[in-house]
């Protein structure tokens, strides 16, 4: 008798096996529902049926005429347009690998981004080709250049040498006999880290860990067959944390807005019946301090996910009096985007308005599609006491987590050390289970749900003649969640003010790393050298709470 007589004979197959992918999800929607409304953009509204054939012509081009396949990467640099959510679908049903780009990077971090995932195919929107071309000068890749041109965007003409967006897919076939991955472990996507120190990282996903949060969105926000989605959220960061998938498994409308600006969100709430959307606390607070004449009434409450740095208790007041319910979830590039939810307890709800504040701002237990969460000792790699005090390391196991980074096998060894994925993350667990971020190992400063290196802005900062030391830390806002506040020690002799550094930085950086506040002060160190940084970070609290006083 074999050790196990149920694996006898029993062999995966065709008939009993298929790797899992969101690419499916498409397919399925166009088949089921294909006269329902996929997209909406602007005066536009475009069919599942639509939706898919586009994404299959997109698939078909890339083959047939870039030459593109299984392995490939597909660069795109797009704002939340119909072309970035056929650009998820399309490149990998060519086999290809999407690499998302943020838009608000510098030309040099492109051109590293485009040079490391080794593109292809770059497709640019037309607003952002200037940045497009400074970085392909700066880059050793030449990846063909197409150029979406978004009928809602009324900027300046340019004159690329590009090929044209729908030019391009007019020559695919939109019954293309799409890619499905080999194995469901192929990668999906390429999605790049803010580096603590040097390059960023390339994250790796592979199909079946979409495929998996995809589902699990849909499931951890309650969200109904054919709701309504507005997307506020880039879909640069982690894929729009999957939500580009999430909207074809449960048949959904993908509202999309080219930018987060008041008016059109009020719009778009109100007109389309948007029932969910996720944005950091800067879109909360963007929302809530609209004129008057722009708000609408809202025929039903709104769910608003956010998991950037807590709300403070007053916005989550007003979001609530305004009809929005929100949640606060966490994840990490590397987790396929948010993994943990603030799963609310009913009977929450009745405890007083500051202690509902307080159990919001814990980030929560782990989504149903990852298998463990916990917080460890990243020496012992045992679990801390659920004291809710004891600090360690918050870790992650699972189908959600990356494959790795992208050449770099030593980063990703050390990532995945003792067979756990270490976020970088310090926090504590309470006794109900659920986990609380206290620091960051990395000194990752979160502003508007963009990632900042502290180290990054210390290393343009030390380039200025004048300075001596830099020391950068996050200061609490409460529109941007977190702020870059600089401190300034001046080099013997030298001279320069906050508008030197100001405009130093803003030559160096992208704008939202600039940090906001400079201070020339004496820096405080420990007796080997250090930098304190966490006195730093309390100097930082004082300044926001005293600004914050002043101000009321």
């Amino acid at each position: 008798m074999p050790a196990n007589p149920y694996n006898t004979d029993l062999d995966r197959n065709p008939a009993n096996f298929q790797p899992l992918t969101p690419l499916t999800f498409l397919e399925r929607a166009a088949s089921v529902f294909p006269d329902h409304t996929a997209i909406v953009h602007g005066g536009l509204r475009r069919s599942y049926a639509a939706f898919y054939a586009r994404s299959r012509q997109l698939a078909s081009a890339l083959a047939q005429q870039c030459g593109i396949g299984r392995g490939h990467t597909v660069s795109v640099l797009l704002a939340n347009t119909p072309a970035m959510l056929e650009c998820h679908y399309g490149v990998p049903m060519s086999g290809a690998v999407l690499h998302s780009i943020n838009t608000r990077l510098d030309a040099g971090t492109v051109a590293f981004q485009l040079d490391h995932a080794m593109s292809r195919v770059l497709i640019v929107d037309r607003e952002f080709m200037p940045l497009a071309k400074e970085a392909l000068a700066l880059a050793s890749v030449a990846p063909a250049l197409i150029q979406y041109d978004d009928p809602e965007y009324a900027g300046p003409e340019t004159s690329a040498g590009a090929v044209d967006y729908e030019a391009f897919l007019s020559g695919g076939d939109p019954d293309f006999a799409w890619l499905m991955p080999e194995d469901e472990w192929d990668a999906i996507s390429i999605n790049y880290t803010s580096g603590t120190t040097g390059n960023p990282k390339g994250v790796v996903c592979h199909h079946r860990g979409a495929y998996l949060l995809a589902q699990g969105n849909a499931l951890t926000t309650s969200m109904e067959k054919h709701a309504v989605y507005l997307w506020t959220l880039p879909m640069f960061h982690c894929n729009g944390w999957c939500f580009p998938w999430t909207l074809s498994a449960i048949i959904g409308t993908h509202v999309c807005l080219r930018q987060v600006r008041a008016e059109p969100i009020w719009a778009a709430l109100a007109d389309e019946s948007v029932t969910h959307l996720c944005g950091a606390p800067v879109v909360m607070s963007l929302i809530i301090s609209a004129p008057d004449a722009v708000k609408r009434d809202l025929e039903r409450t709104v769910q608003f996910f956010t998991a950037a740095a807590p709300p403070p208790e007053k916005l989550l007041a007003d979001m609530n009096t305004a009809g929005f319910d929100v949640t606060h979830l966490y994840g990490l590039t590397e987790t396929y985007g948010p993994a943990v939810v603030n799963d609310w307890h009913q009977d929450w709800s009745a405890r007083p308005a500051a202690e509902q504040a307080t159990l919001k701002s814990r980030q929560g237990v782990r989504y149903l599609p990852l298998e463990q969460l916990d917080v460890l000792d990243p020496e012992t790699m045992t679990a801390v006491p659920r004291d809710g005090e004891t600090l360690g390391e918050v870790m992650f196991r699972g189908n959600v987590v990356m494959k790795g980074y992208f050449r770099d096998a030593e980063a990703t060894q050390k990532a995945f050390a003792g067979g756990w994925f270490h976020s970088g993350d310090l926090g504590v667990i309470h006794p109900d289970g659920y986990i609380q971020l206290k620091d960051r190992s990395k000194d990752i400063i979160i502003s508007g749900g963009e990632n900042i290196s502290s180290i990054e802005v210390e290393e343009a900062l030390y380039r200025h003649p004048a300075v001596a030391v830099a020391a950068v830390v996050a200061m609490p806002d409460d529109k941007w969640g977190e702020r870059p506040c600089a401190f300034i020690e001046l080099a013997a002799g030298e001279q320069a003010d906050a508008d030197d550094l100001r405009q130093w930085c803003r030559e160096q950086l992208a704008s939202y790393k600039v940090p906001d506040r400079f201070l020339f002060t004496p820096i405080p160190r420990t007796s080997t050298g250090k930098i304190q940084k966490f006195a730093l970070r309390e100097k930082a609290k004082d300044i926001a709470r005293e600004m914050q006083s002043n101000a009321s």
